[in-house]
């Protein structure tokens, strides 16, 4: 049995942050009943049409659910809404700041005929505070939140390549929502949670945060080395791969120079022998590092990297992640379901020895609409005027 069975989640959602915290209930059991616009659905259904047509962000952030498409703003379609959310466990929306209230769908309302119910408000920067009306998406939280100033190269800082803070706001409310049905188990009490992008973003800052406000100063941008670590970083080989090398001690340093390098005196050198020593000697460390592995090939680099115990890495491209033996021999991959036929998809990280996460196909726009108001008690005709009137949209 999957740990979410026999719980329902209402979701008026929208995106990254607050799809992939459903995204990741549904793969463990729950219903997620997906609440989409009527023109169009979820806006990330047009962000592209790579994957056989569809949008990647959609198809990787949508299985498993079931996609209602409502007018909310409607008397009657927010009377459907509440007819679902009166069923749920868990209701979930990261709407723009201030929309829910503004629908009578605040946790205050929903919550008090129904205090076992679980409502979690996703957004930007919080409920309170003097950003708490602003919009915010990903790119505009990690500027916000420090994250793109300690990102990139020393000549220009970068956004990371994925959308971080919608990822950790995502996890958090995913947790979070965990967290709470746990606490209901014993209590009977549901929750109101608040999950911000920034705060999420101001956790996972951690290092840098503590380095800056302990120090003063701002932590540099490195591209791919480490501000603190060194060697912690990409290194040349003989065939052109590149190979990323974390030393995390003294002792890896000694069996890096000796084992690897083949360069016993650099294990002794003062300039060298200490982390501290070596990241005030930085380029000098480096160009020892580089010379001994661009004698070597990526195979041999490796090799004696294993042997010698020292964490290493080939700087992998996209599509070697995807072809790489390690996600094969531990049979990661699965088949889901698309409206546009089956693709392969990433097995959720977190692995149960007893079940398997239920990875169901990504729904077409208002799939289930029809059949999720046949529950309610929705006649055919009925369902069908809703549909001509602009109310509802069924596939």
């Amino acid at each position: 049995m999957l740990p979410l069975e026999g719980f329902t989640v209402v979701s008026l959602e929208q995106a990254v942050a607050a799809p992939f915290a459903t995204r990741h209930l549904a793969d463990q059991g729950a219903r997620v009943l997906k609440i989409e616009r009527v023109d169009g659905g979820d806006f990330a259904r047009a962000y592209d049409g790579s994957v056989r047509g569809m949008a990647s962000h959609f198809v990787w952030l949508n299985r498993g659910k079931e996609s209602v498409a409502l007018d909310a703003k409607t008397e009657e379609g927010l009377a459907l809404l509440r007819a679902l959310i009166a069923r749920a466990d868990v209701f979930v929306q990261n709407l723009a700041p201030g929309a829910a209230a503004r629908l009578g769908l605040s946790a205050a309302e929903l919550r008090a005929g129904r205090p076992e119910l679980v409502v979690v408000d996703m957004s930007g920067y919080g409920s309170s505070g003097p950003y708490r009306d602003r919009r915010a998406y990903d790119l505009l939280v990690q500027s916000e939140g420090g994250l793109v100033s300690i990102t990139g190269t020393p000549e220009a800082p970068a956004k990371t390549g994925i959308p971080t803070a919608d990822i950790a706001a995502g996890m958090y409310a995913y947790s979070g929502v965990l967290a709470a049905l746990l606490r209901r188990g014993r209590t009977g009490e549901g929750a109101h949670l608040e999950v911000s992008m920034l705060d999420a973003i101001a956790e996972w800052m951690g290092h840098p945060l503590y380095l800056a406000a302990h120090t003063g100063e701002q932590p540099p941008r490195a591209g791919l080395s480490h501000p603190v670590i060194v060697p912690y970083d990409a290194y040349p080989t003989a065939d052109g791969t590149e190979v990323l090398i974390g030393i995390q001690n003294d002792r890896g340093w000694v069996r890096l120079a000796t084992e690897v390098l083949g360069r016993p005196e650099l294990a002794d050198d003062p300039d060298f022998a200490t982390n501290i020593a070596r990241v005030r000697n930085r380029a000098r460390v480096d160009e020892a590092v580089t010379a001994g592995t661009k004698a070597l090939s990526a195979a041999e680099l490796t090799r004696r990297l294993d042997a010698a115990g020292i964490p290493a890495a080939r700087l992998n491209t996209v599509r070697q992640l995807i072809e790489h033996p390690q996600l094969s021999e531990r049979d990661r991959w699965r088949t889901v379901g698309t409206p546009v036929g089956d693709i392969s998809a990433v097995l959720p990280p977190a692995t149960f020895a007893d079940t398997e996460a239920r990875m169901g196909p990504v729904p077409a726009h208002g799939e289930h609409t029809a059949a999720v108001l046949t529950e309610l008690g929705y006649t055919e005709p009925d369902i069908a005027a809703l549909a001509t009137r602009g109310i509802i949209h069924t596939t």
